[in-house]
């Protein structure tokens, strides 16, 4: 049986059987930018585990809950990032013993840390939106309006952007619609409001979105450009970068009224609970549902 090389993921000193068939089966449950993401927030884990002279397949909780508060206290991540890697070393140790290579997992009893109901991400107002788009429209370089629509407009994530080719888009019932691959290999179409149809017509093949040299966009180069038509905007901005526009999309449809099931839906969110942590608008009291069902009883009241 040929079993994926973690190679790359793990240590000189840690290069047991045991621990290389581990990591192996638990990235082979994952494929695409998924593997690539979860093979980072394990590989940390595993060089945590170097630097304190620890074997991960010996860890115990004790262990686990330092390592969430050197996550937490030392390195300062995000409690959204606190969590998530903590959630691959859960499903690591499940795994684990799954495959009969642990008894228990040292992870089951670790309190996880709180993830707040809002995302800290800050997306753009509507005004400042369509400033950044006007900036994309009217620059020289047509990349720019092309990425601007594709995060904005269609809500796709960066790799899903950059990952796109002209082969993609294809016209289905009337619709001219975008082939996208998303997490986990899932394969969505996205329909195209006229203005991304527009940004992405201009050429016979090859990757939509595209550096100046002509090659294939990645999310630094992305970043850079939304840096560039930020500045161009005139908009005042602390960090922009790619996921922000994702997060504009969400948070206008919700501004707009969008129900959340149907913007769960166009952003391919999981779970609705996802979608709810970008509603920054919840607390306003003018949408509160008391109001909504003392109109549906006015009648009796």
């Amino acid at each position: 049986m040929n079993i994926p090389s973690p190679a790359v993921l793990v240590p000189v000193s840690f290069e047991d059987q045991r621990l290389h068939i581990a990591v192996a089966a638990y990235l082979a449950r994952y494929q695409g930018v998924s593997r690539v993401h979860v093979e980072s927030d394990l590989r940390s884990f595993i060089d945590w585990c170097r630097h304190r002279d620890l074997e991960p397949l010996r860890a115990q909780r004790p262990h686990l809950e330092f390592y969430l508060r050197w996550m937490q206290e030392t390195q300062r991540y995000k409690p959204s990032t606190v969590s998530r890697r903590f959630s691959v070393l859960v499903g690591f140790y499940r795994t684990c013993v799954m495959d009969e290579v642990l008894q228990h997992s040292p992870a089951e009893f670790v309190r996880r840390p709180r993830v707040p109901a809002e995302s800290p991400t800050l997306g753009l107002s509507h005004l400042q939106f369509e400033a950044l788009l006007t900036a994309a429209r009217e620059s020289p370089n047509p990349n720019d309006f092309a990425l601007v629509t594709m995060l904005g407009l269609l809500g796709l994530r960066i790799f899903e952007a950059s990952g796109a080719d002209i082969e993609d888009l294809s016209e289905v019932h009337g619709h001219r619609v975008l082939r996208v691959r998303g997490k986990g290999g899932k394969v969505v179409l996205a329909p195209l409001p006229p203005a991304v149809a527009r940004a992405t017509t201009d050429r016979a093949g090859g990757p939509i979105l595209r550096s100046r040299t002509g090659h294939r966009m990645d999310r630094h180069c992305a970043t850079r450009r939304l840096h560039a038509l930020a500045t161009a905007a005139g908009l005042t901005v602390a960090r922009m970068h790619p996921h922000m526009l994702r997060h504009t999309f969400v948070t206008t449809m919700l501004d707009a009224g969008v129900d959340l099931r149907d913007v769960q839906i166009a952003a391919r969110h999981a779970d609705p609970r996802t979608t709810m942590r970008y509603d920054r608008a919840r607390k306003n009291l003018d949408r509160h549902p008391n109001y909504i069902l003392a109109a549906y009883m006015a009648s009796g009241t």
